[in-house]
């Protein structure tokens, strides 16, 4: 009775009576058996549908393998070498030349030096894409036939010539 009131009322109303204590505790058990099954299809499911989008590599690739370690219990660990390739794979485009220069090196490399390296990368990347700005003109047209044109009238050569030979001298 004292295990049967610490539990739940949703769960303990779904398992049977039991003599004794230990069988209650195997009926709770086999309750929970099958929903650590479901997580670990789950963890594995979110595991290989992650993709970086941006932002902090680091955390992205801490958070991979806080997933992987959550496997571990469930006798689902990974290998280090496929917890790699599987960070690798949840790259986008612009770090496919990083992941062939990885693939070409004999050596392997830890999670720590994989975050390293993702680290000066990302920083690479960052640097070589530079600051950009974008222009947006107002380009209104009247598509009525029977309006007068609006705006100014277009420049004469003779304006052109000066202002382009302004632009010269600037």
């Amino acid at each position: 009775m004292v295990a049967k009131s610490t539990i739940l009322d949703a769960l303990r109303e779904s398992i049977p009576d039991c003599d004794t204590a230990t069988k209650y505790l195997k009926k709770v058990e086999s309750q929970f058996t099958d929903s650590s099954k479901t997580y670990a299809s789950t963890l594995i499911n979110k595991l290989f549908n992650e993709k970086y989008t941006g932002g902090d590599i680091r955390e992205h690739i801490l958070k991979i393998s806080n997933t992987t370690s959550k496997l571990k219990p469930m006798d689902l660990g990974l290998k280090n070498e496929f917890l790699i390739h599987l960070v690798f794979t949840s790259l986008p485009e612009e770090y496919e030349t990083f992941v062939v220069n990885y693939n070409m090196q004999p050596d392997k490399w830890d999670i720590e030096k994989l975050i390293a390296m993702c680290v000066r990368e990302e920083e690479r990347l960052k640097s070589s894409q530079g600051d950009s700005a974008n222009l947006v003109k107002d380009n209104k047209k009247n598509f009525n036939k029977n309006a007068k044109p609006q705006g100014k009238a277009p420049q004469t050569e003779h304006h052109q010539k000066n202002s382009n030979a302004q632009v010269e001298k600037d």
